[in-house]
């Protein structure tokens, strides 16, 4: 597959602009293209724009544009042109005909970053998976230089074979790591099952690529994950506990960030990686403040939530970068318009208490008010209760240890065997004074009437 190598590797970037599309979009997806050839390693020399009502099947840009362009390629020394779009295979190969240079597309460059950036081998296993999908399609291009121009005696060649052969040979090393992400995602389930042990909830940190997460990782769990001031920097998720005040703790991922345009064979082959999304209890998503199409980004990264499946989970709308800000007009107005969100640095802490209290506040929120009774010999429970929970009231009686506490949404589970029976009444007594019956016909002391009906929403906080 080819790529991008030595850093003085000049490049052209190619972007056509259709009927429904406005200039200044066209030139900000090649902005972004530009910032992607600079992250693997290119430099920008020009780029640029053709107008056309559809892309042409043959050239993409049109066979006369792409010669103008490959003789301008040829006065500036330029060694690649890179296009804002996925080329088919014949577009691609009639193009590098043309420009006699290197051709990529826009998921090339994607694949060639994930490539150099990929440390650990999961990562490896995703980025060699989403190159292959690529190439599968495309192998015939490679042995065009082989006699398969035409059928019957004496023009078979090798190259039919060895296409053949070679496209075998993709497709079980494709099925091979299709194996090694599905173990991938056993081990991943064993890590969330320990996790879920732990009964604390996990959040996760989303948002476009570039936009601070790992910066704001590092703050609030004290890592330190790699940062730079590039696209993609973060291709591995990363888990760390993350401490939210008191009681109160959950689990915080870091992972892979979102970008336009973002190849469909990237997504499948980190579906392991953005399970750790699908997963989450709350997504934190994160948005550079600074940047001028900000709203465009929130549109940019809701639209990959949406192919996971995952929109409708509880989110926070975190604006980042509020220390790039030349005045308040801006974060007020957005505050305005995105009721609920946040503004932070996470370079300076700027926001940062606000936010573990936001975050602390949905904990609690989870928690509902109920009536329990344990046994005598458990009070390794008790003592749970006591550590991540909230008791009221606790009375020791000869039948058991009667509890009236707040119970966070991770521990209900562990505790449902123990919770007793709803009430038709929070506040119902027995006009006598003295015990009631409960709805399981046992009598209740005295002194646990009045608690609130177990479960009852209406007393989440």
């Amino acid at each position: 597959m080819r790529t991008l190598g030595h850093p003085a590797e000049k490049a052209l970037l190619v972007g056509i602009e259709l009927p429904n599309q406005q200039e200044p979009g066209v030139t900000e997806s090649l902005e972004e293209l530009g910032e992607l050839a600079r992250s693997a390693g290119a430099a920008v020399a020009s780029h640029a724009v053709q107008r056309l009502q559809t892309p042409t099947a043959p050239f993409y840009i049109g066979r006369g544009k792409a010669e103008e362009l490959s003789e301008r390629c040829q006065e500036g020394g330029i060694h690649s042109v890179i296009f804002d779009d996925e080329l088919t295979p014949a577009q691609s190969r009639n193009l590098s005909n043309v420009f006699s240079r290197k051709v990529l597309d826009r998921t090339q460059l994607i694949l060639d970053i994930f490539a150099q950036r990929a440390k650990t081998r999961e990562g490896k296993i995703q980025i060699e998976l989403a190159q292959l999908l690529y190439l599968l399609p495309r192998l015939t291009r490679l042995w065009s230089h082989l006699s398969r121009q035409t059928g019957g005696i004496g023009t078979r060649g090798p190259g039919e074979t060895q296409l053949e052969v070679d496209r075998r040979r993709v497709q079980q090393r494709i099925a091979r790591l299709h194996r090694d992400l599905e173990a991938v995602r056993r081990s991943r389930a064993v890590q969330r099952e320990g996790r879920h042990r732990c009964s604390w909830p996990t959040l996760c940190l989303v948002g476009y690529t570039n936009s601070g997460k790992s910066t704001l990782f590092n703050r609030l769990t004290q890592s330190e994950v790699l940062v730079e001031d590039k696209l993609f920097a973060t291709l591995d998720p990363t888990i760390r506990l993350l401490q939210l005040g008191g009681k109160q703790r959950a689990f915080l991922a870091d992972t892979v960030g979102f970008i336009r345009k973002l190849p469909h064979d990237l997504i499948d082959s980190f579906r392991a990686t953005l399970e750790e999304v699908k997963e989450a209890d709350l997504l934190i998503h994160l948005v550079d403040v600074s940047d001028p199409k900000v709203e465009e980004r929130i549109a940019d990264v809701r639209r990959v939530l949406e192919e996971l499946d995952v929109l409708g989970k509880p989110s926070l709308l975190v604006w980042n970068k509020i220390d790039r800000l030349h005045g308040p007009a801006l974060l007020h107005r957005l505050l305005q318009r995105y009721p609920g969100s946040i503004g932070i640095s996470a370079w300076d802490g700027s926001g940062i208490e606000e936010l573990l209290s936001r975050i602390g506040s949905w904990s609690r929120g989870r928690a509902l008010l109920f009536r329990l009774r344990l046994p005598v010999e458990r009070g390794d429970l008790l003592a749970r209760l006591h550590r991540e929970g909230e008791p009221v009231e606790v009375r020791y009686r000869p039948d058991g240890i009667y509890v009236h506490a707040w119970i966070p949404a991770f521990l209900q589970a562990s505790l449902a065997p123990f919770i007793l029976p709803e009430r038709g009444s929070a506040d119902s007594r027995d006009a006598s004074g003295g015990t009631t019956a409960g709805e399981d016909g046992g009598e209740r002391p005295e002194w646990a009437e009045g608690f609130g009906a177990a479960g009852d929403s209406s007393r989440n906080r």
